[in-house]
């Protein structure tokens, strides 16, 4: 079965990326439903969150807001929402309307992201085929590109997140055009836009999810559709935009293998790449699988769709423990879906069963915030009438750590360290390299990439301790 929401998208369901956080044996897991959307403050939040520079997070919901074609909304780590923008406020939804992908922090500090529909209208009269946009924290709205603005080349209704490469452009794929089979493009943060591939079918079809950057500079994806066995692919592409594809999917009787990747991948810290089907596996529910860039497939899980949920529409990150996190909008005990957690050996424990009341339709990730628990959506369920969608916060005794915006850069290059409580700190270092600071806020330090710098943790030391990266920092 598909989701209700799913049924306006030409393509079927959006791509998410589902967060995964990790506990071990003793640590409790906390769950709490933080805010019921209303309507007129968004509804149906098919995407996660991101966390901005200010410690606040901050997402898309599909519809509602003032014109019921989406907003864009802030959240404290407290849970207070505030609606800082609504779609289709233009005339004829100039602005775009209708995002089903979340939002990125760029280097500026700026969000950016993508519309499903919307945007000006092209030649021929054609109109509303998503755009690509930049917002601020307080929400003033700038339309970057139009898709579909001649004969669809360009593609059009982009669903995934974008994310920023290392040249400070941003990269993402739109479902439909170009030959009817979508592509992937990037765009400068002033929006100019070049179409760096567009797949033949052969090559995959309906590029759902968000790409990854891998440590070698490449990007890596998968298609909801095409190749060999059209039933989705893995791919590899060059900056320039040389595309390989790595897998296709289904190519064991029974789509042992899985079967229709919606999300995107990710890289995880040994090297493999991970990521989920939403069917196939041993029991047809959908598996979660390790690919390497070479692209030798395994097999990591096959979902349990009564105890563990199925549909994994959403694909896997890596939590600062090392585990993977992701959630299934569907099944599990009650019904509504799960949050799990994943070793990356393919063991599966359910963190939290939805009831419908605290959320339902879990599609997208969680995001793991710098203090150490995970925001995240639900596109349904909450304790109203309404039925559409919740946020909500899970912890499980992680602890507090910093993050690097972007994650790889040159010696001298600008970096922003996000965190919480970082006043007065007293020492910035580069894998022990020490790099001069200047603390913004409690939640932001700005600083540069020391000489002699390498690959390795950033580390920030606070008043209340020292606090690692996420993820090493890649110096090039």
């Amino acid at each position: 079965m598909r989701y209700p929401w799913s049924k306006a998208l030409q393509w079927n369901a959006p791509a998410v990326i589902v967060l995964l956080c990790v506990i071990t044996a003793a640590a409790a897991v906390s769950f709490k439903s933080l805010v019921t959307f209303t309507g007129s403050n968004g509804s149906t939040a098919v995407a996660g969150v991101a966390q901005g520079s200010d410690g606040n997070f901050y997402g898309t919901t599909n519809t509602g807001g003032a014109n019921s074609a989406g907003t864009v909304f802030k959240l404290t780590p407290g849970g207070t929402l505030t609606t800082i923008y609504s779609f289709c406020a233009l005339m004829n939804c100039a602005d775009g309307e209708l995002p089903y992908g979340g939002l990125v922090l760029g280097t500026d500090g700026n969000f950016y992201g993508t519309t499903q529909y919307g945007g000006s209208t092209g030649a021929g009269g054609m109109t509303g085929f998503g755009t690509v946009f930049r917002i601020t924290k307080t929400g003033t709205m700038t339309v970057l590109h139009n898709f579909c603005t001649g004969d669809c080349s360009d593609g059009n209704h982009p669903i995934g997140n974008l994310i920023e490469g290392n040249d400070g452009h941003y990269y993402g794929a739109a479902v439909g055009g170009v030959n009817s089979y979508g592509g992937i493009f990037k765009i400068t943060p002033g929006g100019t836009f070049t179409l760096l591939h567009g797949f033949t079918e052969s090559d995959g079809s309906a590029p759902n999810g968000s790409l990854v950057l891998g440590t070698d500079g490449n990007f890596y994806g998968t298609t909801r559709a095409g190749g060999t066995n059209n039933r989705g692919t893995a791919f590899r592409m060059t900056p320039a935009g040389t595309l390989t594809t790595l897998y296709s999917f289904c190519n064991l009787t029974g789509c042992a293998d899985g079967d229709a990747p919606y999300s995107g991948l990710i890289q995880a810290s040994d090297g493999f790449f991970y990521g989920a089907t939403t069917s196939g596996g041993s029991t047809g529910y959908g598996t979660a699988f390790k690919i390497t860039a070479g692209g030798k497939l395994t097999t990591l899980h096959s979902f349990d769709a009564t105890n563990e949920g199925y549909d994994p529409v959403g694909g896997v990150i890596q939590a600062t423990d090392g585990n993977l996190y992701g959630a299934t909008p569907e099944g599990g005990i009650n019904g509504h879906g799960t949050l799990y957690q994943m070793t990356t050996g393919g063991s599966v424990t359910v963190l939290h069963n939805f009831d419908g009341t605290d959320g339902s339709g879990a599609v997208s990730a969680p995001t793991q915030s710098t203090g150490g628990a995970f925001f995240g959506t639900t596109n349904a369920g909450g304790n109203s009438e309404q039925n559409i969608g919740t946020v909500y916060r899970l912890a499980n005794g992680l602890g507090a750590f910093v993050e690097t915006v972007p994650v790889s850069d040159p010696v001298g290059g600008a970096v922003t360290i996000l965190g919480s409580s970082l006043t007065g700190s007293t020492s910035v270092t580069f894998n022990g390299v020490a790099a001069t600071f200047t603390v913004v806020s409690p939640t932001e330090i700005k600083t540069t990439v020391p000489t002699g710098a390498t690959t390795g943790k950033v580390q920030v030391v606070t008043p209340g301790g020292t606090l690692t990266s996420n993820v090493n920092f890649r110096v090039r």
